[in-house]
């Protein structure tokens, strides 16, 4: 995938967030520093290559960042088809199938409807719609204190799949938001 400038902003405002923690203290064994284009990332940090699926040649990132007991996350792609598609993280970890049904469904630890998130019913996983433009780029970010990294709890992200979908989430159709097929998959893995 070729690397454009804005992960390079990307890592800036993960490198910016790491630093508005108010204290001084050096992250532990457990949360070293990560370099990411020539800038530091402290804390806790994930990522997931993304490839695309169902015939598509879409290809992405997408960086997760813990700093304060909120995870954010930004998912970039290219060459993906212009348009609206959905992005959900998926409760598998698994890429294997072509057409990235491996992944399995929506992760739904909560065991709520599927909707929009922020609002009275959501998945944990319903990351929401990435806006496509005709050079075949688009991305999202989301910033939570709903998902932890590397922790085994339930609300642990890591070893789960991202799906990036050929339509748009509808927030309404249960399970699934009618997001159509797979096109793109990833598994969040910690560094």
């Amino acid at each position: 995938m070729k690397r454009r400038g804005s992960w390079i902003l990307a890592a800036a405002v993960m490198l910016l967030l790491a630093g508005c923690g108010g204290g001084t203290e050096e992250p532990g064994p457990e949360a070293p520093d990560v370099e990411t284009e020539g800038f530091t990332i402290q804390g806790n940090f994930a990522e997931a290559m993304i490839e695309g699926r169902s015939g598509s040649e879409m290809s992405g990132m997408a960086i997760f960042a813990e700093t304060d007991g909120s995870v954010t996350v930004t998912v970039e792609i290219e060459k993906a088809p212009p348009g609206i598609h959905a992005a959900h993280l998926h409760e598998f970890g698994d890429c294997s199938a072509m057409d990235g049904k491996s992944a399995g469904g929506h992760w739904n630890p909560t065991t709520m409807a599927h909707g929009k998130w922020g609002e009275e019913q959501f998945h944990l996983g319903d990351l929401g719609n990435i806006d496509v433009g005709e050079d075949g780029l688009g991305s999202i970010t989301l910033t939570t204190d709903r998902w932890s990294l590397g922790t085994g709890e339930d609300d642990d992200i890591v070893g789960l799949g991202i799906i990036v979908h050929a339509s748009a989430d509808d927030f309404t159709t249960q399970p699934t938001g009618a997001a159509g097929g797979r096109i793109g998959c990833g598994v969040v893995v910690k560094k």
